[in-house]
């Protein structure tokens, strides 16, 4: 191979910071040992062991700065086999420009390394042609599939709600030595199939063997040096930098207590406005629990969010309820799906497939809203299905459900979906529902499942005065139409 074998360190020691002390003066020992492991790690075959860094750290800790650095090394420390194409990702242009020129004045900082490039508006090219810098808001690269790269870095990913950016600069499996580098502080959108949330699962857990790990946070540390520090300490490793021991106490003052968290302790955030505490709804995760087969002797309750077919899931949610007294006991999600095909889709197809599944749960009835008018009702019932309309609006379930699951009893399955609808549900106009341009399906489905689960059971009048005692009516409320006998305690329909 005859990718670069630089030392890092080395490579840094040739230069000056902007304001003209020597770049090792600068790089503190934590910081130097991240660029040591991350870029001059090799397995055994010779190959840089890691082609994916994640470095979280709070705000105001140079992470800006070292993936300023690692893109100059990547650029100019040897000469990679496919050529040394840089990219820096920004959130936006204004980002983008300050990351740009902070480059720029690293390279009239250095005379010797000003003479191998040409400094144009938006990119730094080496005079050799053999590479490049460019740096980039996010949004600029959605289209930009297929690019091959040396070094790709993603600066500040908490604003990240997907993974599409990462999708259009996809590693190249032909070159080893390529590389991705992110740096972020925590994220308000803290739930699965975030890129951060994803990515800092990952890396505690030790999933991923090609990826460097490193995060300082109030509540979590891979530094064992100060894992017994205190939580600002630990989320600010550069603190000693900054010449101001009163820094974190004056935007501990000026700033809200959410922002504080997220942006000076790399603690995850909530949206604003946020209608469900984040923890409460992890704790309520039975993990790795996808979902719960039907048992004998348990009634169940079936709860639909129907959809046109076009751009929203159609998703069905079972629950039943653990416990006696429906005050005290335990609402328990069983089932979650949605329609099976991806948008577009015909929802009476969806109406078949969930009528199937309601019949293993021995659910003669199933809950909805009143979309559609009695399009669903009436496919429903052909299915031999009796759909009841909901009294609540979808606000008023998740306020509902809220209660509960600050109880702690509410028990949800591990599905990444739901969990992330739940996480991103938010008060919009004194109502509970998801953000402008997201969904809420699948939590809308086990929301109304578990609530109705919840709702205390009434007394069949009828069935009390034709068999002589008390039997339980079914919370979708009984039909004695055509001399069928109620469900739930009689037969069900």
């Amino acid at each position: 191979m005859n990718e670069m074998r630089v030392h890092p360190l080395k490579f840094f020691s040739l230069w000056k910071w902007i304001d003209g002390r020597p770049l090792l003066d600068v790089i503190e020992p934590y910081r130097a040992n991240i660029f040591e492991r991350a870029l001059f790690s090799f397995d055994e075959t010779g190959r840089p062991k890691y082609n994916l860094v994640v470095s979280g750290r709070a705000k105001k800790n140079w992470k800006t700065a070292d993936l300023i650095f690692a893109a100059k090394y990547k650029l100019f420390a040897g000469d990679s086999p496919g050529g040394n194409q840089c990219y820096i990702l920004a959130n936006d242009e204004d980002q983008a420009g300050d990351d740009l020129e902070l480059a720029k004045k690293f390279i009239a900082a250095n005379p010797d390394l000003a003479a191998e490039v040409i400094v144009k508006q938006k990119i730094i090219e080496r005079r050799d042609g053999k590479g490049f810098l460019e740096i980039l808001p996010a949004g600029d690269v959605i289209g930009s599939h297929g690019k091959t790269y040396c070094f790709a870095g993603f600066d500040e990913i908490h604003g990240y709600k997907n993974w599409d950016i990462f999708e259009a600069l996809a590693l190249d499996p032909s070159r080893p030595d390529s590389m991705q580098w992110v740096t972020s502080y925590a994220s308000i959108y803290h739930r699965p199939g975030v890129p951060l949330f994803d990515l800092t699962s990952n890396g505690k857990k030790n999933l991923d063997a090609r990826m460097f790990f490193s995060w300082y946070a109030a509540d979590y540390t891979t530094d064992a040096a100060l894992a017994e520090a205190s939580p600002e300490d630990r989320a600010n490793p550069s603190r000693s930098s900054w010449g101001d021991d009163g820094y974190l106490e004056q935007q501990r003052t000026r700033l809200p207590s959410h922002k504080f968290r997220r942006l000076h302790l790399n603690l995850p955030g909530s949206p604003e406005g946020s209608a469900f505490n984040a923890e409460r709804v992890m704790e309520a995760v039975d993990r790795g629990v996808k979902a719960r087969l039907p048992v004998e002797g348990i009634e169940y309750t079936g709860f639909v969010d129907m959809s046109g077919g076009s751009n929203d899931d159609a998703c069905l949610a079972i629950a039943h309820q653990e416990g006696i007294d429906p005050l005290l006991g335990r609402a328990v999600l069983d089932c979650v799906m949605n329609q099976g095909p991806t948008p577009p889709f015909n929802p009476l197809d969806a109406v078949g497939r969930f009528a199937e599944v309601l019949r293993q749960y021995h659910c003669s009835t199933v809950t909805g809203d009143r979309y559609a008018g009695e399009t669903f009702r009436a496919a429903f019932e052909a299915c031999h299905i009796r759909y009841v309309i909901s009294e609540l609006t979808k606000s008023q379930i998740y306020e509902a459900v809220e209660a509960r699951l600050n109880s702690l009893n509410i028990v949800l399955l591990d599905q990444s979906k739901l969990e992330s609808e739940f996480l991103g549900l938010v008060w919009r106009g004194g109502r509970i529902d998801h953000p402008s341009g997201e969904h809420d399906d699948w939590a809308n489905a086990a929301a109304g499942a578990l609530n109705c689960t919840l709702t205390p059971v009434e007394t069949c009048e009828l069935c009390l005065s034709q068999y002589g005692e008390v039997r339980p009516l079914h919370r979708g409320g009984c039909d004695h139409s055509d001399d069928l006998k109620c469900c739930s305690g009689c037969h069900a329909l």
